[in-house]
């Protein structure tokens, strides 16, 4: 009996259940791998190499005043890999709030990264313009973070908080909401961090890193910041902008 006899002959369901069965099969052969390397990251925040401690512990700045801290947050967001190639590749947009007060804020993980070799990670340190012109959202944009002004003002950025017994406020508070994303008054920073050493994310690959916020670094270079001279500043112009220009270069990492 010939082949082509022989397939006549079989039944329909069973012909039906071969054509399945390799269309599967080439399906599964075909697919490409899946790229799910991994990067984990883990904030830790400090004054002058001193550990952060809220509320109980006193700190000295740049201008000599001594203070404490009783709040600090901010967002970090469009996180972007260099490769050791030079090229930019930029992640799935995520944004994320830093929370001193909140230990689980403070690690977070970036998932399903290109593979690759990457010598540096840049992110936006606050909200970016399209989702400051969105109005409040959910998740770490929730205003219930206290993180955000008003629709017209959008988020704030950063945010630190404590006393100091220089201050001229109320209860020798000092106040600092740094927000603003248009024009002049932008204070939307980028920061970008070179590795200890090129960083290779194969597939399944994982890798962790732990940076290190210096709160110190508010109030020094490039702008110094007295706390008698300006306790407080909690609306978007030139000195929130001159903040952010200190508090850009707060950060350092290591291999965690």
């Amino acid at each position: 009996m010939t082949l082509r006899n022989f397939l006549l002959h079989l039944p329909v369901s069973f012909l039906c259940l071969l054509l399945l069965t390799g269309e599967t099969a080439c399906t599964k052969s075909s697919a490409p791998p899946p790229n799910i390397a991994s990067l984990q990251l883990r904030f830790t925040s400090v004054v002058n190499g001193q550990p952060m401690v809220l509320r109980n512990t006193s700190y000295v700045n740049a201008a000599g005043e001594s203070f404490n801290i009783t709040a600090f947050k901010y967002y970090v967001s469009n996180f972007s890999l260099t490769t050791t190639s030079g090229q930019e590749v930029n992640l799935t947009p995520a944004y994320f709030l830093i929370n001193e007060e909140n230990d689980s804020t403070k690690q977070l993980t970036l998932q399903e990264l290109p593979t690759g070799t990457y010598r540096s990670i840049s992110f936006l340190l606050g909200v970016d313009s399209a989702r400051n012109n969105s109005g409040a959202q959910t998740g770490a944009l929730d205003p219930v973070n206290g993180m955000f002004w008003t629709w017209n003002s959008g988020y704030i950025m950063a945010k630190l908080e404590g006393t100091s017994p220089v201050s001229s406020l109320p209860a020798t508070l000092v106040e600092y909401h740094i927000g603003g994303f248009k024009g002049a008054n932008n204070a939307l920073r980028r920061v970008q961090l070179s590795f200890p050493a090129p960083v290779e994310l194969g597939q399944n690959g994982h890798a962790a890193f732990e940076i290190t916020a210096d709160a110190y670094t508010w109030f020094d270079q490039p702008n110094r910041i007295s706390f008698q001279q300006l306790p407080s500043c909690i609306t978007a112009g030139a000195q929130a902008a001159a903040i952010a220009d200190n508090y850009k270069n707060m950060f350092t990492i290591q291999a965690d």
